[in-house]
């Protein structure tokens, strides 16, 4: 491997190979998104939808491989073995950085269907990669302040509706759904702000979650709630590349939904609303747990 070489040669090499990577994948999968776009009919969909999710699998494994080669870094993880690939599942995890996205796709790879994440909708103006993400239906959402909302009600059901169609598209075929509850990245900043009760996490948002059970909760028999931990600090996505991330510790469980969860209407319903957020409480204050387990059993190397 390529680890022995000075941090800064590290993350060129693997900057180079990461941009490579993308320049390579992403012209075939646009073809792919291009006919189906042409063609949008539900037989076309059904034949092209896992060649696009084949096509975005191999991406992720050379992103799997460029990463082997040039990173130092020591996995340790459970809860893992009983997933099936061609499941529906719904994944939640805590988030830190942007190496978050690369330790999970590596992880859950082929393990599980290609996860789909909830974007901001400015994102879609990214490069390159704006273009990957619409080609393989990434939702793109318009998150709005509430005092944006109070001076455009109208507004107010546009990003539960983009979830309704999304996860009416994700419903024929196995697809995996991402949903960072925090909403956000986890910062010290953001922390204080919200005077979040959890000392290794922000707030949890449960609406989107809520959205997607009531969508797809006849698929969604279980949550797939996993954890992330780095011991030696949470690294910048600069630190990832220049191969700093000496560390990873993920635990991962299947969390059973109660079946009056995936039935109710988030926003409409106060007190459903009300019985769903008590059960995101409990998810988070048992993730809290685990986190506390972890940095206790991890103890940060010097």
């Amino acid at each position: 491997m390529l680890n022995f070489l000075p941090p800064l040669l590290i993350g060129s090499l693997a900057s180079a190979l990461l941009v490579l990577n993308i320049f390579f994948w992403v012209p075939i999968l646009l073809v792919m998104a291009a006919i189906k776009l042409l063609l949008p009919f539900k037989w076309v969909r059904l034949r092209l939808d896992p060649v696009i999710l084949s096509i975005a699998e191999g991406w992720i494994s050379c992103n799997s491989g460029w990463m082997a080669l040039t990173q130092r870094t020591t996995w340790e993880v459970q809860g893992l073995e009983a997933l099936k690939p061609d499941s529906w599942y719904m994944v939640s995890s805590n988030h830190q950085s942007w190496v978050d996205i690369f330790v999970l796709q590596h992880l859950l790879n082929r393990r599980i269907p290609l996860l789909k994440f909830f974007l901001k909708q400015q994102l879609i103006w990214v490069p390159v990669m704006g273009l990957a993400w619409w080609a393989l239906e990434f939702p793109f959402m318009r998150r709005h302040s509430e005092a944006y909302l109070k001076k455009h009600p109208e507004m107010r059901g546009k990003d539960q509706e983009t979830t309704r169609k999304a996860c009416e598209k994700f419903a024929l075929i196995p697809t995996s759904v991402m949903n960072f509850l925090e909403g956000t990245r986890f910062t010290p900043t953001k922390h204080a702000k919200q005077q979040s009760p959890y000392p290794h996490l922000l707030k949890p948002k449960a609406g989107g979650l809520a959205l997607a059970l009531q969508a797809m909760g006849d698929k969604f028999h279980s949550i797939l709630d996993v954890t992330i931990y780095y011991p030696d600090g949470v690294p910048t996505f600069w630190d990832f590349l220049c191969g700093r991330m000496r560390r990873v510790v993920v635990r991962a469980r299947s969390v059973d939904v109660p079946q009056a969860l995936c039935q109710g209407d988030y926003g409409q319903d106060a007190t459903f609303r009300a019985d769903f957020t008590a059960w995101v409480a409990v998810l988070w204050q048992e993730k809290e747990a685990t986190l506390t387990t972890l940095e206790a059993q991890f103890p940060k190397q010097r």
